[in-house]
């Protein structure tokens, strides 16, 4: 058995060493970058903890809206979405629609900007 880290793993011992090695001793603008860079490493983790279940959500929720097979995929599926909507056989009074639009913008903005402050707003 080839005994190697996981992708997360590495992605955390890259974020560790940056804010607990190399940060502290950074000043100006290189200490900016730091931050950015532990940042968008903070967004990668919660992107490979979270993306699994969002997708999953979202590609059941896309079936139940349109009551579609799965044997498409979720860009299929969301394409399907758009055209109904554009060609007005699903509307905003569709049962499901808004649940659905709101649960998958709220699941990418959890990843993205987790502090959002509009977040816990939203999640009531």
């Amino acid at each position: 058995m080839h005994d190697q880290p996981s992708v997360q793993e590495l992605v955390a011992a890259v974020k560790s060493f940056i804010d607990d090695t190399a940060a502290p001793q950074l000043t100006g603008h290189a200490a900016f970058h730091a931050r950015v860079a532990s940042n968008a490493l903070a967004t990668v983790l919660r992107d490979l903890e979270q993306r699994p279940g969002a997708e999953a959500s979202e590609r059941q929720g896309l079936i139940d809206l349109l009551e579609a097979s799965d044997d498409q995929s979720t860009a299929e599926l969301n394409r399907a979405l758009s055209e109904r909507i554009q060609a007005g056989e699903i509307t905003i009074a569709t049962p499901g629609l808004l649940s659905h639009l709101k649960q998958t913008a709220m699941a990418q903005v959890e990843i993205d900007q987790p502090r959002y402050s509009g977040l816990k707003t939203a999640k009531r």
